[in-house]
């Protein structure tokens, strides 16, 4: 294959079709140039936000300017101890010999990769190569562990795969009943509420499930407000009334699963008089969802981060998938379970290899043919790939011992991992930390070497959204002087460390390693080019998509004879990915939170996001209009809970919790539990909110506790 030419930047006067750089949506834009740099323009021909974007999307493009990213590689001084600016040869080849050093004299296990989930695919391959092929280390994994990895975990024990909608946003609009599990899209995803509205407006429902009366909630037609920590007891209750009721669709349980007796036995132990007692959800709110949910034609659940974010998330988003099995909802059209994906490129960058346990195209990293076929795809000896390693907390938790250098690339754990003021000490521990990233973050200011790196309008390269849609983000804007892409980074340690070739700096090239090395995987992308991406509205493809003519059975839109193949909108219509076909359901079992409220702690705390930043804030805290729109940290508290400490609305209180205190404002608001207080994670300092989180870990997903822990409240004083 001869290498593709590199990008160049869009001319004056053109608009470069790309896409959005944060949520999962990648809500298409349009970028024009303006001045020296660029400006949003509308998209409305891309499907899946018809040109309508959050704040957050319009302002984007200020964080492309010099004046707020980094620009110049940086190392820590020797004389000094602060960081100093360096050329790209003296910071590569510190890298390289940190690296280097670590490995001969520990081994390679003492090398960690910490990846993200904003990275491209072409990223997320390249660094998981690297980390396998250059280090010849296991510990890597990434910040997308936090997000959906107990949905991913649940979708892959009932359905054999993992994506996070199995059929297109476009279907949430046309169906009966949605029952909304711990999202708040009116403030994570604003563009996806309109989804909702037209499914109302068409005749349907929507039952939101938080504990908050969020802005989302407010839409709904009925609002559950459980108890944090008690989802999975929710999910139970309903099934139990679903069987009580009738509404079991017992042909399609005949025909499409299995497990259903020890499931249905499981859920008949919770019966709903029990379930309020346990969630603080009223017997006749539960009754009425399950007649909404059950008596629709069409009906869909829907989670995100709420039931995920547990340590018994697995089996939570389970339990849901249960109630949609029961009621006969997979596989059919307009009906079925999907997971709101929440980082922008969160289903691509755990498909390729970031992930501790998986190779390219979701392949299982323990599979000894598909360790053949990757090893083939990079010309090595399967022997020579290591086995898994661990996930991304127990990886930050064994910095400094085990693991002590790393490479980190796109995340910010010091203030997005759990209990972060531990992180911060184990990062603080290692002997060598490298530090790819476009902002100076709060993780990369304690780096011994910081690289500048392209970001999204700067550089050609794919992403897969939360349908599964694999999209092209094009470049539409030269990065500054300095600035270097991450395939670049790698490209120049690979050369330092021994492995020349391999490692290719053009975005198109990776992709089509990728596309080989994911063939006749769960995710695979081999039917999928750049020319096939650009073509048309740049709709995309979803995934799976062969390469090749014959179409896969069970999609709407599978190509016919001499056609390329169109990908795989719609997951599950003939049969499950399973060896039998047929979806399994799980029998789980209620249980409590890592840490339950006692007289010490009595408080619950959760966790999540706002509508001006996003995610560490590492991005949106340098953006003016979003900053004033969410200027700092609060803590969400009850009027009867602000009583009994002593405060009012806008005074500072500390919440503590037995790993840690923050001080933040108070917000007073009837809109909460009166036994539950929210926080939101984008901020460092006094009020960052995940020193407070909890590290317990889900068996299967190994997805921290972020949604509840146990915590006080102290007023001043």
């Amino acid at each position: 294959m001869q290498p593709s030419r590199p990008v160049q930047a869009a001319a004056p006067g053109t608009v470069t079709p790309t896409h959005c750089p944060y949520c999962a949506l990648q809500c298409g834009m349009g970028l024009a140039r303006a001045g020296e740099g660029v400006k949003v323009v509308e998209r409305p021909a891309f499907p899946v936000n018809g040109g309508a974007l959050c704040g957050k999307g319009r302002t984007a493009p200020a964080v492309l300017s010099s004046r707020v990213r980094l620009t110049e590689p940086l190392v820590r001084s020797h004389a000094t101890g602060g960081l100093v600016p360096a050329t790209w040869e003296e910071a590569l080849d510190r890298v390289a010999e940190g690296l280097a050093r670590t490995r001969a004299a520990y081994g390679a296990d003492a090398c960690g990769v910490f990846g993200g989930g904003g990275l491209t695919n072409e990223k997320a391959y390249a660094l998981g190569k690297f980390a396998r092929v250059v280090l010849g280390t296991s510990q890597i994994d990434y910040n997308g562990r936090f997000c959906m990895s107990s949905a991913a975990a649940a979708g892959q024990r009932a359905f054999g795969v993992d994506r996070g909608l199995p059929f297109p946003l476009a279907d949430v609009a046309r169906t009966g009943c949605v029952i909304l599990v711990g999202s708040n899209l009116a403030e994570t995803m604003p563009p996806a509420l309109r989804y909702l509205t037209e499914m109302k407006d068409n005749g349907g429902s929507l039952i939101v499930v938080d504990p908050r009366r969020t802005r989302t909630a407010e839409q709904a037609d009925l609002h559950l407000a459980p108890r944090p920590g008690t989802d999975l007891a929710l999910a139970l209750g309903l099934l139990h009334l679903v069987v009580a009721e009738g509404h079991v669709d017992e042909e399609y349980v005949a025909a499409r699963t299995s497990g259903w007796e020890e499931a249905r036995a499981a859920a008949m132990a919770h019966w709903p008089e029990h379930v309020e007692r346990i969630t603080g959800v009223p017997v006749p709110q539960l009754r009425e969802t399950v007649r909404r949910f059950g008596a629709a034609e069409h009906a869909m659940v829907l989670t995100a981060r709420g039931p995920e974010q547990q340590a018994k998330g697995t089996d939570t988003v389970g339990a849901w998938i249960n109630l949609c099995l029961a009621t006969g909802r997979p596989g059919r059209p307009l009906s079925g379970y999907g997971c709101l994906t929440g980082q922008g490129n969160g289903q691509g960058g755990r498909e390729h290899g970031q992930k501790a346990d998986q190779l390219p195209g979701y392949r299982k990293l323990t599979d000894p043919g598909a360790r053949a076929h990757v090893a083939a795809v990079w010309g090595v000896d399967p022997e020579s790939l290591p086995g898994p390693g661990r996930s991304a907390y127990e990886l930050l938790d064994a910095l400094g011992g085990d693991v002590r250098a790393l490479l980190l690339m796109g995340s910010n754990p010091v203030v997005s991992a759990p209990r972060a003021a531990h992180v911060e000490q184990r990062i603080r521990s290692l002997d060598f930390l490298a530090v790819a990233d476009v902002v100076l973050s709060e993780t990369a200011a304690l780096a011994d070497v910081v690289l500048p790196v392209t970001q999204w309008a700067e550089e050609t390269g794919t992403v897969t959204n939360l349908e599964g849609r694999v999209l092209l983000r094009r470049k539409a804007v030269d990065p500054p002087p300095g600035v270097r892409s991450d395939l670049d980074v790698l490209h120049g340690l690979a050369d330092r460390l021994g492995h020349g070739k391999g490692f290719p700096t053009e975005p198109e090239e990776v992709f089509d390693e990728l596309r080989r090395a994911s063939a006749g995987g769960i995710a695979d992308y081999a039917g999928i080019t750049y020319e096939r991406l650009a073509a048309g509205n740049g709709e995309g493809v979803f995934w799976p998509c062969p390469e090749g003519t014959e179409g896969t059975e069970g999609t709407e839109t599978a190509g016919a004879a001499g056609v390329p193949h169109a990908g795989t909108p719609r997951l599950f219509l003939e049969r499950f990915a399973t060896d039998d076909g047929r979806a399994r359901f799980v029998a789980v079992a209620h249980r409590g939170a890592a840490e339950e409220p006692d007289a010490e702690y009595p408080v619950l705390l959760t966790t999540g996001r706002v509508l001006a930043q996003y995610q560490s804030g590492a991005q949106t805290r340098r953006v003016a209009e979003l900053n004033a729109a969410a200027p700092g940290p609060f803590v969400e508290l009850h009027p009867r809970l602000a009583a009994r400490v002593g405060v009012a609305d806008g005074d500072p209180v500390a919440v503590v919790s037995r790993r840690g205190r923050a001080t933040v404002p108070a917000r007073v608001t009837a809109g909460i539990r009166p036994d539950t207080v929210f926080m939101p994670f984008h901020w460092p300092g006094e009020g960052r909110a995940n020193v407070l989180t909890h590290p317990a870990l889900d068996p299967v997903s190994r997805m921290p506790e972020f949604k509840v822990c146990a915590v006080r409240l102290e007023a001043p004083g």
